[in-house]
């Protein structure tokens, strides 16, 4: 049903407008609140344990789980007649068979160990034909012993009087919740419920949800009794949900709370929304929409017993309104936000007139915060949370234990507001009303195609029922962050994918001064060759790039070689000497500034291979020839530029996804073959060290105790790392089924971390991202080392800069300038701690031996050219004096 019956755009024109005159509501706050949050970290996931006596509980509705509709006595509702109408296929006339089942109910709920049930009365099993004088003995039984067995079990009931399920006598005698008669009828059936029940029952729901009620049951058609095309109705019938829900209150407030103790609310159900944009029309439809749907009924409620001003300024003469005496009836009759987030309502039955423009999004933290400044921070008792899975999934339903986890605690935590009780929804698998058994929202599975409609435990049940025994989710010593520091001679560095290089351009250029300033290059011109050979100082770049990493605080940067490059053919007898003196001079001044360089002799990439053209096109690593001509290439490697690396990697993460087995075949023949080359011919005179970098990444079961989910994962980690690593650092072959890999790993291996990193608004300065990456990955790199044992020698931050991987340099490059982000300073201070060291005096200092602080001379006297000149110069100078001295004592003789 559309909202309005002109343009969506007039809408947002007149947001502007009403902002104006009315001004923003408390609520409005939240999303420029939460917009400056930290990120990411306020999205992380908070270990703490809930308030004491918080009430956990799950719930159900009578026609979603009873059946046996026509049983003992029993009238129909109007779901029952919804059902049979249009094209509909599937009814609650059996659900999940609570009615005969309740023993194997109450067995789920004590296996939960949930302090509180909520569940539904049905009005037609208790008055077949919605009226006091066609009492059912019988069905009301049936509500007095699931309350007594509750209490058996030491589970208090939180009862909701009217969920939906309307006698169909009074729809049709009536027309419904569109006829005021109903308030009185109702108030009689609410009056019936306390006194039957309330001595055993302390939280009242009277109605469930009045928006879906009047919205799709009466306007819409989506739900029953299923009315549309009449625009008005759905108002009115709010209207009357609210009276109702008002005196049924004040009846409880004057007659039975006295004695009974209890407490009476209505279930409000939202969704949440955020803005499409950043300016504040958009925010103020975002408001809007929170009005027209949650407001619609709490702020009769809890504020002024009136409509939001949004709506009775857009409705005008379609929306009801109340007299001064109506609006102090309803003020003030709730005594707990009674809360309902979840898909009866999101994404499910919200039209798109509703959403005014914004966008949807599943965000209860904000919506909670939302009611609090909305509404004075009432308690909030959320009666209806859950996801639902799709209706083939049987007991793993990874969803729900996602939303489990996700929202509730931090609203708590840090945001204030004041949550009592949560309940999840639903206990068991039913009839999922306009979706009927498409979707699942049970803890429980229900396998309706058994004659017993036997239950058995999801793995959300069982997430469920650990949540709820300790209270939330406490803090083990892996949840918090760790505090100390990694060993004395622990690694730190950077990488970069490969280093700039800066080559002689041999070509003749031309400016064109008088025009656009554009260098031209003269075609056929070259530059006359250098009479000389080329020099370090050749590389004005290298010492701005040592200065960068040197900045950075690391004792080690590892970058690649570029092979294509520096041996062209593959063959080395024609290698580039212009790119190889180039990595002798870059590795030489690391060195001088008492910096370790780690080469990788070969980069892949999914973009470029990185092998010399001709290589590739005889088929790259699939050719034999490859492989021998890569261990030439590491010879020439060693050979030239050993003096200056000690950290040598073969092959950079030859496991990649997109490498063939065949491939991979190959690559670790061609790395064994480097590898011992190095041994043997190198290792004696230069002291290295030569290894290969796998990619990983870590794959959880999506349920850890279920086999089906473990071997998978199992798998899955073994064909992405134990596939090089078993060979490696194993048994020197593929593992039969290669499940030993972590153990090699962790049982004395060095390992280095050399490249983690995560890509970030390149234009973002304050990376705000990659500082709690850097914080939250090295910290847990640490409890590997502490905690777990792990052999971790050293890190390596990814990327020096942003040249070759835009957004993951700890640089930003404005041209030529390099500008350091937050980043830097934080990964900076985290190695000058080597840690995390505990804070206060009563921590001792780690002590380590002093290393060789790096020689600023060193990079001037290194440079032989100005070496030479000066001491020509000197030399010089001092003949000259020696001859005038000579002179000058002999003249006086």
């Amino acid at each position: 049903m559309q909202l309005f019956g002109f343009p969506q755009r007039f809408l947002v024109m007149y947001c502007v407008w009403k902002s104006v005159v009315a001004g923003p509501d408390a609520g409005l706050k939240t999303w420029e609140r939460f917009s400056k949050l930290d990120y990411p970290g306020d999205k992380a996931f908070l270990y703490d344990i809930f308030p004491r006596n918080f009430m956990w509980a799950v719930g159900t509705a009578a026609y979603q789980v009873e059946g046996a509709f026509q049983k003992d006595g029993k009238g129909l509702s109007v779901w029952d007649t919804f059902t049979r109408g249009g094209n509909r296929i599937a009814t609650g006339d059996v659900g999940s068979d609570s009615y005969h089942n309740i023993q194997a109910d109450i067995r789920a709920l004590k296996q939960l160990g949930v302090s509180h049930y909520r569940f539904s009365l049905s009005w037609s099993r208790i008055f077949p034909n919605g009226s006091r004088g066609s009492y059912n003995e019988i069905g009301t039984n049936y509500y007095r012993t699931l309350i007594r067995k509750l209490k058996e079990i030491n589970v208090q009931p939180v009862v909701t009087i009217y969920h939906w399920d309307l006698p169909d006598h009074l729809q049709k005698k009536f027309g419904g919740w569109g006829n005021p008669a109903l308030i009185e009828l109702f108030r009689d059936y609410a009056d019936f419920c306390f006194q039957t029940f309330g001595n055993d029952v302390k939280y009242w729901i009277t109605i469930d949800n009045p928006f879906v009620v009047a919205w799709n049951g009466y306007g819409t058609g989506k739900v029953a009794p299923g009315i549309k095309n009449d625009t008005d109705l759905p108002f009115k019938v709010g209207h009357n949900l609210l009276k109702a829900h008002a005196v049924a209150w004040h009846l409880y407030d004057r007659r039975y709370r006295p004695r009974q103790k209890g407490k009476v609310s209505m279930a409000l159900a939202s969704h949440w929304i955020k803005p499409s944009r950043t300016r504040r029309e958009s925010l103020r439809a975002c408001q809007w929409s929170l009005d027209f749907v949650l407001g619609w009924f709490a702020r009769p409620l809890f504020t002024d017993g009136d409509y939001p001003p949004s709506m009775k300024h857009r409705l005008s003469h379609r929306l009801p309104s109340f007299t001064r005496a109506e609006r102090e009836e309803i003020r003030g009759t709730a005594d707990f936000f009674a809360l309902s987030h979840g898909p009866s309502l999101s994404y499910q039955l919200m039209d798109d007139s509703l959403k005014f423009g914004q966008v949807e999004v599943l965000d209860l933290r904000m919506l909670l915060y939302w009611i609090r400044e909305e509404y004075d921070n009432p308690p909030i008792y959320i009666v209806e949370s859950g996801w639902f899975v799709q209706g083939e999934i049987k007991t793993e339903d990874s969803k729900n234990m996602y939303y489990l986890k996700s929202f509730v605690s931090i609203a708590i935590k840090y945001d204030g507001v004041n949550v009592i009780g949560y309940t999840h929804w639903s206990l068991l698998d039913g009839f999922e009303w306009h979706r009927e058994y498409d979707i699942r929202r049970g803890l429980y599975y229900v396998d309706f195609n058994t004659h017993n409609l036997k239950r058995r435990p999801k793995t959300s049940a069982n997430f469920y029922k650990t949540l709820i025994q300790k209270n939330g989710f406490p803090q083990l010593p892996e949840n918090r962050p760790a505090q100390g520091v990694f060993p004395c001679d622990f690694v730190w560095g950077v990488s970069v994918e490969t280093t700039p290089t800066q080559q002689v351009d041999p070509s003749v250029y031309v400016w064109n001064i008088s025009g656009n300033g554009e260098l031209r290059r003269l075609e056929g011109h070259p530059a006359p060759p250098l009479r000389r050979t080329s020099r370090c100082a050749d590389y004005a770049s290298i010492r701005q790039q040592v200065e960068e990493i040197r900045l950075v605080g690391v004792s080690h940067f590892h970058f690649s070689l570029n092979w294509s490059s520096l041996v062209p053919s593959g063959n080395v007898s024609q290698t580039n000497t212009t790119l190889l003196g180039y990595y002798r001079c870059f590795t030489s001044q690391l060195q001088q500034a008492n910096i370790t360089s780690m080469v990788t002799l070969w980069h892949h990439t999914r973009q470029r291979s990185s092998l010399p053209a001709p290589m590739e096109a005889a088929g790259g690593w699939l050719h034999s020839d490859t492989v021998l001509a890569f261990v030439d290439y590491a010879r020439l490697c060693y050979r030239e530029l050993g003096a200056h690396v000690k950290m040598w990697v073969t092959l950079n993460e030859p496991n990649d996804d997109h490498v063939s087995f065949a491939e991979g075949h190959q690559l670790l023949r061609a790395h064994a073959l480097a590898w011992r080359a190095y041994d043997q011919e190198f290792r004696h005179t230069q002291g290295g060290q030569v290894s290969l970098v796998l990619h990983m990444d870590w794959v959880e079961p999506a349920f850890s105790f279920s086999r089906k989910d473990v071997e998978p994962a199992n798998r899955v980690l073994d064909c992405r790392v134990g596939w090089f690593s078993e060979p490696i650092f194993g048994s020197g072959d593929y593992p039969p089924r290669m499940r030993n890999w972590f153990h090699q790993l962790t049982s004395g291996v060095a390992i280095y971390v050399v490249a983690n990193g995560v890509q970030e608004d390149p234009a973002r300065f304050s990376d705000s991202l990659r500082v709690y990456y850097l914080y939250n990955y090295i910290n847990e790199a640490l409890k590997a080392y502490t905690l777990d044992g792990v052999n971790l020698k050293g890190y390596f931050a990814y990327s020096l800069n942003d040249q070759r991987d835009p957004g993951f340099g700890l640089y930003s490059l404005i041209q030529d300038d390099a500008i350091a982000k937050a980043s830097l300073s934080q990964y900076r201070n985290i190695i000058r701690h080597n840690g995390f060291p505990l804070q206060g005096s009563a921590a001792p200092a780690q002590q380590c031996p002093s290393q060789p602080k790096p020689c600023p001379g060193c990079l001037v006297l290194s440079k032989r050219p100005v070496m030479g000149f000066l001491f020509l110069v000197g030399s010089a100078v001092l003949v000259a004096l020696g001859i005038i001295v000579y002179y000058t004592a002999k003249r006086h003789k």
